[in-house]
């Protein structure tokens, strides 16, 4: 089994976080990590993300760290350097493709067609996410993919909540979710870290 497949069975939500203040970061981690919830996807899409991905690889090394959003051959290489220990894109071009292999870190490269996932199969990459989930086809898109591309394993996201995961995880070609529900604005605006644990601890029940 690749490292990418490996990744895809740490938990069954991975959780897709965006940090606006770097205070947060290590909290952030630590109530996922008292939940069940053994890997975070820190997203790059705030200022303050790189820094936050060092803080948490350096104070809690339990969680697997991962740094999403990744569109630049830059953001890979400077997400490994903060200690990210993989990658996650949104979709994937040539240059982002050659950066995430240049890193050495297990990766998913972001999926959206048929095509798509192909090309990355080529390249020997068969654990994808699949993005943005659901304006995208959601179940019933994996469900009629999964005939000619069984070989593929996907962690699919974007609009997918508490309430439709299950659905998703029943699929043979779905490794795991990525969901922002366990960790919204307002319980991050609020600190309420309790909120997250609670969260995190419905979302690995779902195993």
């Amino acid at each position: 089994m690749s490292k990418g497949h490996e990744l895809l069975r740490l938990s069954p939500v991975m959780p897709v976080v965006v940090i606006d203040e770097v205070a947060d970061a290590v909290p952030v981690a630590r109530a996922l990590l008292a939940g069940g919830i053994r890997v975070i996807e820190l997203t790059l899409r705030t200022p303050v993300a790189l820094e936050a991905i060092e803080r948490v690889a350096s104070e809690v090394p339990e969680i697997v760290l991962g740094a999403g959003t990744v569109t630049t051959p830059e953001q890979a290489k400077q997400a490994a350097d903060a200690g990210a220990k993989f990658l996650v894109t949104p979709g994937c071009t040539e240059r982002v493709l050659e950066a995430a292999f240049a890193t050495g870190l297990p990766f998913l490269p972001g999926a959206g067609t048929v095509s798509e996932a192909m090309r990355l199969a080529e390249q020997g990459l068969t654990a994808l996410k699949f993005f943005p989930a659901e304006p995208s086809g959601g179940v019933a898109y994996l469900k009629a993919i999964a005939g000619p591309l069984p070989q593929l394993e996907f962690c699919p996201t974007g609009g997918i909540t508490a309430q439709s995961a299950a659905s998703y995880l029943a699929l043979s070609t779905v490794g795991c979710v990525g969901g922002s529900w366990l960790t919204p604005k307002d319980a991050l605006a609020a600190k309420d870290f309790d909120r997250i644990t609670a969260l995190a601890q419905e979302a690995a029940a779902l195993a």
